[in-house]
């Protein structure tokens, strides 16, 4: 039996380049920050649900006055251009006159590790303790707008615009000490915080910065920050805890849905029976207890009472008493045929050169591979609190996207989005499923009506039911290898499910690569690492049927068409870890290894694991697994190493047991007991290898780690069985009855 705590050993190795010398600069903060709006197939945001509410005659809020912000500076690149606002001090430093440092930034933290990583950028570059730093997150009336907190941008993105920031506050400190006391520049450092000069008799802080507002003035635009190189991080590259840990496990933090205001109510929505359907006659409100509000806006309906409870109890007595016009509602035994019919790939070009190819290959293949839509299952489900004062909404809400729910609400009920303001408190898990804000709509529109606070959360099933889930996949395959074992076609379609890692990283003479919309059942968005972990998963199983049939070893397959040399580099260096030859020698009777690798958000990882199978279900049970990451240069060692362990354990769950089932036009699995979750005895041992690129950008980490092992199980399976594994949750064969 596994153990009920599995063993899980971390490394952190210097990273090789592959590229060669030069490749990367250090000093260079350019990874894109991520493009939704033009790149929709790879990143997919959810809509939110549909509300049409009538609409007030608008109200305008006098502008507030947030306390002095350093304004002075702005950091310059190597080119000498000003950077964008959300790189300067203004935009992201607060200075207090007690001394307090705040760093502001409108990233959300839903249980990454982003806040942490932010204090240490920022607590690096102003050469002040960790601890000696806020980090003030994702409100609108304060935050600069870091747009959505998504495809892993934090990192990439946000972190260096804060390093910039604070650069240039520090250096601004200097010019200011210089300028005190006459004396050259170049002789001052800061350290703990503090401009001391030579003697060491006199210092400076940034506390006496902030209050030389005519310095500030005078010096406005005139800073050229030096950003710290990575052989000099102090607080960077470190391990580091969670700078709220203590407050989050003793309980002390307040999460969406511990929000309380004064005179606050509790609101409840009624909801339909299944998707589409439309409300025909509600049940008479004269049934509702007292000290209950009906709340209608029309086909909006909701309850508001004293507590959750009775506001429950009172919509569960409604609904007893509304019908419904249903229609047809679509069958989960259709969707497959649907997704094919619903869109077509494209014709000619390149899909002629790999049909055409594949008339002459030695050995070819077509497979089809289905991935289920699969549930975020956040420990939190949605939660709002909102308030309406003074012409002004206030929501408290745990969303990914503070500013665009300012836009959605500010739109719904016909106000200025200076009018709405969003704080998003830290909040219990999202892996991309709170970009939306629906729960913030719907406790502002009963709120509006009632005339006081409301708290509204989201049960469990309505979470499952109602929240957008992973787009399920159906990808088509078509592979051709030459007499010597050399790809000669290969075609990828992918039908619902996304670009995201769609582009392969190996040769092959002629190939076509295709995401193909289709029209979905369910309601569907962004997920960690989204498509990438379908078409992974379908990609690299692929590749071990094409290196069987070619008579040659997964490993030796993959390196032989390898294109990718950073992928190269894990790949190899994850058999090295894991010991591929070795095992395949020594490998134990009833026991399958297999390897995967991949490319996701400018990083690439690579997988090993050993398993073994049910023989009355033929769930495959993973024993030990070894995977080697590269992200770039290393912020957090401790931060990657929990994002990686969630990752692989999030994609073990869709190995083993996730999918959303659904019947009548309704979610039927809307229970943990039923929406299967990988529990402790379901973890193998882990080995964590993490290359530590100090020469290249540091890039996001929360998504990449999850898309290796769902392949790598398959092909541990296909080595076992010898039968391919074409369908997720994985399944071997059984051996001996249930």
């Amino acid at each position: 039996m596994p153990a009920d705590k599995p063993t899980i050993k971390t490394t952190i190795a210097n990273g090789r380049s592959a590229l060669g010398a030069g490749a990367h600069a250090p000093q260079t903060f350019r990874n894109p920050v991520p493009d939704f709006a033009n790149e929709p197939e790879r990143y997919e945001l959810a809509e939110p649900l549909p509300y049409q509410f009538r609409m007030d005659r608008r109200v305008f809020l006098q502008s507030i006055a947030g306390g002095f912000l350093l304004f002075a500076a702005c950091s310059r690149d190597a080119s000498g251009q000003r950077r964008q606002v959300s790189d300067s001090v203004d935009a992201r430093l607060r200075f207090g006159a007690d001394g307090s440092i705040t760093v502001l930034n409108g990233k959300v933290e839903e249980g990454q590790g982003s806040r942490t990583e932010v204090a240490m950028a920022a607590a690096e570059e102003l050469r002040v303790p960790l601890q000696a730093v806020t980090v003030q997150m994702a409100d609108t009336a304060i935050s600069p707008n870091d747009w959505i907190t998504a495809g892993s941008s934090t990192t990439p993105s946000t972190v260096p615009a804060v390093r910039n920031a604070a650069a240039a506050a520090r250096e601004l400190l200097l010019q200011f000490a210089a300028t005190k006391w006459q004396t050259d520049r170049q002789k001052l450092r800061v350290d703990e915080g503090k401009v001391r000069s030579a003697d060491g008799s006199k210092s400076l802080s940034y506390k006496d910065l902030a209050a030389d507002e005519a310095f500030l003035r005078s010096e406005a635009n005139s800073m050229e920050a030096a950003i710290t190189a990575p052989a000099e991080w102090q607080t960077l590259g470190k391990a580091s805890g969670r700078i709220n840990g203590r407050d989050i496990v003793t309980g002390r933090h307040q999460f969406p849905s511990d929000i309380q205001l004064p005179g606050m109510m509790h609101g409840v929505i009624l909801r339909p029976p299944s998707y589409g359907a439309i409300l025909q006659k509600l049940g008479e409100s004269s049934s509702l207890p007292n000290g209950a509000t009906l709340v209608q806006d029309r086909e909006f309906v909701g309850v508001v009472a004293q507590t959750a409870f009775a506001a429950r109890q009172a919509t569960e007595a409604l609904a007893a008493k509304t019908t419904w016009k249903q229609d047809k509602a679509p069958r989960q035994e259709d969707l497959w045929r649907s997704f094919r019919e619903g869109g077509k790939p494209q014709a000619g070009g390149e899909r002629e050169r790999v049909s055409a190819n594949l008339s002459n290959a030695k050995t070819t293949l077509e497979a089809s591979f289905e991935v289920p839509y699969i549930h975020h299952a956040p420990m939190e489900p949605r939660a709002a609190v909102a308030e309406w004062k003074d012409g002004k909404l206030t929501v408290w809400t745990g969303t990914s996207g503070p500013f665009n729910v300012q836009n959605d609400l500010a739109k719904t009920f016909g106000l200025a989005p200076e009018q709405v303001r969003v704080i998003v408190p830290d909040f219990g898990g999202g892996f991309g499923g709170k970009h939306t804000g629906e729960a913030a709509i719907e406790a502002a529109r009963l709120a509006k009506e009632v005339k006081r606070p409301v708290s509204l959360r989201w049960t469990r099933q309505e979470e499952f039911s109602w929240a957008y889930c992973r787009p399920a996949a159906l990808i088509d395959i078509r592979a051709g290898i030459d007499e010597k074992g050399a790809i000669t076609a290969w075609e990828f379609l992918n039908y619902n499910a996304g670009g995201s890692g769609l582009k392969s990283p190996y040769r092959a003479a002629a190939l076509h690569e295709e995401f193909i919309r289709a029209e979905t059942p369910l309601r569907q968005g962004s997920y960690r690492a989204l498509a990438s972990t379908a078409n992974n998963f379908a990609r690299e199983t692929l590749m071990d049927e094409l290196a069987k049939a070619a008579g040659q070893d997964p490993l030796a397959f993959r390196l032989a068409h390898m294109h990718d040399q950073r992928l190269r580099v894990v790949l190899e260096a994850v058999a090295e870890r894991f010991g591929w030859e070795k095992r395949k020698r020594e490998l134990r009777p009833g026991r399958g290894i297999g390897i995967a690798c991949g490319n996701e958000k400018n990083s690439v990882v690579a997988t090993c694991v050993e398993v073994e199978l049910d023989a009355a279900t033929g769930v495959p049970r993973v024993l030990e697994l070894c995977q080697t990451y590269e992200c770039g240069a290393i912020l957090n060692p401790k931060g990657l190493q929990q994002q990686a362990e969630g990752g692989i354990i999030m994609g073990l769950g869709a190995v083993l047991h996730e999918g959303i089932r659904y019947a009548d036009g309704m979610v039927t699995n809307r229970y943990f007991r039923q929406y299967r979750v990988p529990r402790m005895r379901d973890l193998p041992k882990m080995d964590l290898v993490f290359l530590d690129r100090k020469d290249a950008p540091s890039n996001g980490a929360g998504e990449t780690p999850i898309i290796g092992i769902a392949p790598a199980v398959a092909n541990a399976v296909f080595a076992l069985s010898g039968q391919p594994v074409r369908q997720m949750p994985i399944r071997g064969p059984r051996t001996k009855a249930a």
